[in-house]
């Protein structure tokens, strides 16, 4: 064969393998500056499936996602399964607006976390339902949490909800167990036109300018809360946990780009003693091959 057709050949050789040698990681581990783990991906086919719908990475904002928005996250802790969100709509002490409510879909694989208080601010006490008259005297339904008073309080403290032209202060703290099954909180339908959500107070009880306002969500990787081994396995090899086909079925995503039903080492089904980076040995295979056809063309 002549050099000109074998410098065809290996040219087409390169074409057909290059991308194959610089594939990038499908699924990313960060969004933004917010590290992605399981059951979280970045896209289709990545974390968990069940998860996906919900939390959504676009143009490196992690969103939050139900039939009332779509929220940014602000954080994720891992170590407790606890998703923060913020609601650019609520009210904190900083700026009181109009607010439609906050609901979680009834499918979603989330909870309101315990340390999730709602304020439910500037409500009709003629016409809310968590308001009745006994008597002449107002008193609240059950779904007003009592113990809440101080938050209430300190609430209306703040300039910015201090100015709500209200006869009374009405603030009733909504506990998230109260939400019901449906875990909505219409605000139209309690005649309410805003309300704060906080899930800390930084060390700082008696202040609210430095509580931290948001909504806190929790999630359980599944019925017994167990941290998927195959999913273990495949984050120590340098991959990111997934998922294909149609059953969803468990993938692992190596950082050559390509994905594995088990993990990015290989050999890790004969020996755990011996494991190669990923992406050499990716490398490695391709070059082979491409000498080999080489050869055999010649």
């Amino acid at each position: 064969m002549n050099s000109k057709i074998s410098s065809i050949l290996i040219s087409c050789i390169v074409f057909i393998f290059l991308p194959s040698l610089i594939t990038s990681q499908t699924c990313q581990k960060s969004c933004g500056n917010i590290p992605i783990k399981y059951p979280f991906g970045t896209g289709p086919g990545c974390g968990d499936p069940r998860f996906q719908p919900y939390v959504i990475c676009n143009n490196q904002q992690l969103s939050f996602k139900t039939h009332t928005g779509c929220y940014p996250v602000t954080s994720i802790d891992y170590n407790n399964q606890v998703l923060y969100i913020n609601d650019p709509s609520m009210s904190t002490c900083a700026c009181t607006q109009p607010s439609k409510g906050f609901s979680l879909d009834g499918n979603a694989p989330f909870s309101f976390n315990d340390d999730t208080v709602f304020a439910l601010l500037d409500c009709a006490t003629d016409s809310s339902p968590i308001y009745k008259s006994n008597g002449g005297v107002n008193s609240t339904f059950p779904m007003c949490d009592s113990q809440g008073a101080p938050v209430c309080s300190l609430l209306y403290s703040c300039q910015a909800i201090s100015r709500l032209n209200l006869p009374i202060s009405t603030c009733c703290v909504y506990t998230p167990v109260d939400l019901g099954p449906a875990f909505e909180m219409d605000l139209e339908k309690l005649h309410c036109s805003s309300y704060s959500a906080l899930y800390g107070f930084n060390g700082q009880e008696l202040n609210p300018q430095a509580w931290k306002y948001g909504v806190g969500l929790k999630y359980k990787f599944n019925f017994n809360n167990d941290y998927p081994d195959m999913c273990e396995s495949c984050e120590k090899s340098s991959g990111v946990c997934g998922y294909g086909g149609p059953y969803n079925s468990f993938l692992c995503n190596c950082p050559s780009g390509f994905n594995t039903s088990n993990d990015c080492f290989l050999g890790s089904s004969w020996s755990n003693s011996f494991r190669n980076v990923p992406w050499q040995t990716d490398i490695l295979l391709i070059i082979a091959l491409g000498w080999f056809m080489i050869l055999a063309l010649m």
